[in-house]
């Protein structure tokens, strides 16, 4: 069945919201967070693409914690910049994959919003 092309763009919205973290502290959770709350009941593929990046950034937090306490060993000053690109490209490639109607299931990611 094909999405409708405002669905499409809600779905493709819970991605590139994330990108709000790159100017609010924790807008990488935020932004996918209010577009899924506001828009899961009315559209099931934006609940799904929601859960999907909501889950990613909350993963994606935690890497990034994770990495900034290996700086005292020296490995996150390597691990910091590679995971913020990773972040950065995942999300834009989630979000450009569901503007063409398509699911997108981000790698290494914690299933812990269901």
């Amino acid at each position: 069945m094909k999405n409708s092309p405002r669905e499409d763009n809600w779905a493709m919205g819970c991605h590139l919201s994330a990108l709000a973290g790159l100017v609010i502290p924790f807008g990488n959770i935020l932004g996918p967070l209010v577009v899924w709350l506001v828009k899961r009941e009315e559209m099931k593929r934006v609940a799904e693409a929601g859960k999907e990046a909501l889950n990613f950034q909350i993963s994606m937090t935690i890497y990034l914690l994770v990495a900034s306490l290996l700086c005292f060993v020296l490995v996150g000053f390597v691990l910091l910049p590679v995971l913020a690109l990773a972040d950065l490209v995942l999300t834009i490639v989630a979000g450009v994959k569901a503007g063409q109607g398509e699911d997108y299931r981000y790698p290494f990611t914690f299933r812990l919003v269901g």
